[in-house]
């Protein structure tokens, strides 16, 4: 069912509607910033886009390796990492809102989607330094330029700041078990 091109272009329409809403939620962030690190401010629309391409290559009959790993590293990280950060300001604001659901199943859903589909990628561990380099990177850039995305305050910054890196690490070690060590033919 899950590649049932019906509920293919259904998954597409949705994660690119998604992925459109998401860069106009970092709007303003983006124009904050200086151009040329835009490209790290949006991470979460950013790797739903990764996603919607991958889908839309499938529903085409084509097939990217590079594109499906950043997709899967991506997808995972920044939906586990906003659904910890909104928990957090849960758990030390006793406050759960609208937007702060809507932000959690969404992001949910990313990290949820790119686990069922593991099946039907054809990347193995081999291309996962490309997923590390950008993962990295994007801690890197957002932690030491402060581009991180916009939190309700500064609390827990240092927390996350650390834990950000950890759930990269964790997250390529996740996929690498998932993933086989050589290309599968098809």
């Amino acid at each position: 069912m899950l590649m049932n091109r019906p509920f293919l272009w259904l998954l597409f329409v949705f994660n690119l509607l998604g992925s459109i809403y998401g860069f106009y939620w970092y709007g303003n962030q983006m124009a904050d910033t200086e151009w040329y690190w835009n490209l790290f401010v949006p991470d979460s629309p950013t790797s739903s886009t990764l996603f919607t391409i991958v889908v839309l290559l499938w529903l085409l009959g084509r097939r990217s390796r590079w594109l499906e790993m950043l997709s899967m590293v991506t997808n995972l990280k920044y939906g586990i990492w906003a659904c910890g950060v909104i928990i957090t300001y849960w758990n030390a604001n006793g406050i759960v809102d609208g937007t702060d659901l809507m932000l959690m199943l969404s992001h949910g859903a990313m990290a949820v989607e790119v686990v069922l589909y593991n099946f039907n990628y054809k990347f193995d561990r081999s291309v996962l330094w490309i997923g590390a380099c950008w993962l990295l990177f994007n801690d890197f850039v957002d932690y030491v330029y402060d581009i991180h995305p916009w939190l309700q305050d500064e609390r827990f910054t240092a927390y996350i700041q650390f834990w950000t890196p950890v759930l990269s690490l964790l997250v390529l070690v996740f996929v690498a078990v998932l993933r086989p060590a050589t290309a599968r033919s098809k």
